[in-house]
């Protein structure tokens, strides 16, 4: 690695921990806990992740999606089951990067990583908006007004014009930082009266102290825990392994998903064990990490380190640092991570897909990221069993020994069976029948009892039905079905698809 590189990913991982600040401080105080509570979170687990996760360039640390189910929780029980939750989760995380389930990311489709980036995109944005909120004196909050809010807006405004102008110039410094620098220094000169990180909370604090969970160790404290453990896991997981896939995706690289799994896990079990809230990967500090031209793990490493010196020995100078200024940073951050060419493929895509990324977009936002990814691909493969169940269909010919063939096409699943049965004609059909499925599959269950009901049809008429050209894999299920399915198979020792078989195809065929 050159000098160049370090200088690039130095500045990126500086960027980054400047802006895990206030989402660390504003994730602690959704989640119910003290500011250092999501600082020290933000540190392990963006520390670990970044030395053993799957993606470099990626940005871990504690977040809103985990900080809202962590609420009932803190509040019924307190701080110390939250920290032996955090435990709990981190080892169900690692439990799934050894048996390799992060692949299953993969089933996650398109449209759904659309909802989800888009969902994300107005979470962050809306999550800027209490910023723009001041105490109203009687224990509630007020949005800003007159020249206090016009002042903010105008800090928010030109980090954000820095940001957006500086790369036109020059890429040699990250555009976050600067935008942040120049904020300051404005603030600092002039001495305006804006709000700066150190109104938040103070974060200063020392080393992280290791710290066993004080509950009692009972199946008691298992059924309070297990089941935040395992929705927070879920979310963890999936919001990671979300962002992995879009990092990579950006970044023209491959990411490991049960790699990812894996430094999640041992992640979080730390943090529970030093006092942490737990996290998983943040879209927006990796966006901004990204943006800022880093690409291998000293940038994540470092964001981390930083952040610990800023608890330390920097806080009186982070303290400094107006509010405006990192809002204009996850404004940025917003406009960059909203697919907005999802809006323009709108009307090109099939519906079903213009639906689901609405839907999932609309529960990200109103409900939790494990929910919407959940119901997107719900819908999404319910949309894909009811198009594959209305392309089953059947060629009808004659056999060279005379026999009545249909010639199967599409695949036979629990969707498909309906269509499957009126495709025959049990009581009109001959003697023999023959079933040839060289062009279709027996995929379930539901497709062995469809076969089943309809052997048994032509069976009562006093007629034969054969099955023939079964692929290895459905010859599998008939054999794993033992007397389910009571029919001859005929087979061709020299099974191949181009060889003609003989059949004559005079009609048309039937089709549902």
């Amino acid at each position: 690695m050159d000098a160049a590189r370090i200088k690039t990913e130095l500045l990126a991982g500086l960027t980054v921990a400047l802006a895990l600040v206030p989402e660390a401080v504003a994730f602690a105080f959704v989640a119910g806990v003290n500011p250092l509570v999501g600082l020290y979170a933000a540190f392990f687990v963006g520390l670990i992740t970044a030395c053993i996760g799957g993606r470099p360039g990626m940005i871990s640390g504690a977040t809103g999606a985990l900080a809202v189910v962590m609420v009932s929780l803190v509040a019924q029980h307190g701080v110390e089951y939250l920290f032996a939750t955090v435990v709990l989760m981190g080892l169900i995380q690692l439990l799934v990067g050894v048996l390799r389930w992060g692949k299953f990311i993969r089933m996650v489709p398109h449209p759904v990583m659309l909802g989800f980036v888009n969902g994300l995109a107005i979470v962050i944005f809306l999550a800027q908006m209490g910023q723009f909120k001041v105490d109203d004196g009687a224990g509630g909050l007020t949005w800003m007004s007159g020249s206090q809010l016009y002042l903010m807006l105008g800090l928010v405004a030109l980090t954000m014009a820095v940001i957006w102008f500086l790369p036109k110039l020059t890429t040699a410094f990250p555009a976050p930082l600067a935008g942040i620098l120049v904020v300051s220094a404005l603030a600092l000169g002039f001495n305006l009266d804006t709000r700066s990180v150190g109104n938040l909370a103070d974060i200063s604090g020392g080393l992280p102290q290791f710290h066993i969970p004080m509950v009692p160790l009972n199946f008691e404290t298992l059924e309070i825990i297990l089941p935040y453990a395992i929705i927070l896991a879920a979310i963890g997981l999936i919001e990671s392994l979300l962002t992995l896939n879009l990092v990579a995706d950006m970044t023209n690289t491959k990411g490991g998903a049960s790699k990812e799994c894996l430094a999640q896990g041992t992640a979080n079990v730390v943090t529970g064990f030093f006092g942490g809230m737990g996290g998983c990967a943040m879209i927006g500090q990796s966006m901004i990490n990204v943006k800022s031209g880093a690409r291998t793990r000293l940038s994540g490493i470092s964001a981390a380190l930083f952040l610990l010196s800023f608890i330390m020995v920097a806080s009186p100078l982070i303290a400094q640092i107006p509010v405006a200024a990192l809002v204009g940073v996850m404004f940025m951050v917003v406009i960059g991570t909203f697919a907005w060419t999802s809006l323009k493929i709108m009307h090109k895509i099939p519906l079903t897909d213009a639906l689901v990324m609405i839907i999932v977009t609309g529960v990200t936002v109103y409900a939790d990221l494990a929910v919407a990814v959940v119901v997107g691909v719900i819908i999404s493969a319910l949309a894909y069993a009811w198009n594959a169940a209305s392309r089953i269909r059947s060629r009808i010919g004659t056999s060279k020994e005379g026999w009545k063939v249909y010639r199967l096409s599409g695949p036979l699943f629990f969707g498909s069976t309906t269509g499957f049965a009126d495709l025959f004609n049990p009581q009109e059909d001959p003697d023999d029948v023959v079933i040839d499925f060289i062009d279709s599959r027996v995929v379930d269950h539901s497709g062995l009892e469809a076969i089943d009901a309809l052997a048994s049809k032509y069976e009562a008429a006093g007629k034969r039905l054969h099955l023939r050209h079964l692929s290895p894999d459905c010859q599998k299920l008939l054999a794993k079905a033992g007397n389910l399915v009571e029919v001859s198979v005929l087979e061709d020792p020299d099974y191949e698809i181009a060889v003609d078989y003989g059949h004559k195809f005079d009609e048309p065929g039937k089709a549902v």
